[in-house]
């Protein structure tokens, strides 16, 4: 059974970097000319939904993508757990 995605953005960041005709290694060089040390691995595995993304990470992807952080999730929430709550 697959794994659920670690990260809810990996795929937001996906799309806007394919629009944009970006491979991973060019996303991964721009984020290193705002000042965070990314490498083709780390995109790879945020856009798997494999690696958390910390919040400095996100503002540099909203700025190198010319986005505000809130763009980078996705449109539609994540379906809650049916898990009812604690008595």
């Amino acid at each position: 059974m697959p794994r659920p995605p670690i990260n809810i953005s990996g795929s937001v960041v996906r799309k806007h970097r394919e629009a944009r005709g970006w491979s991973q290694t060019e996303l991964a060089a721009k984020c290193q000319l705002s000042g965070w040390d990314a490498g083709r691995d780390i995109i790879a595995r945020i856009e798997g939904g494999i690696r958390l993304v910390r919040d400095f990470e996100l503002r540099i992807l909203a700025k190198v993508f010319g986005l505000t952080p809130n763009d980078l999730f996705p449109p539609e929430p994540l379906a809650r757990s049916k898990r009812q709550p604690d008595p």
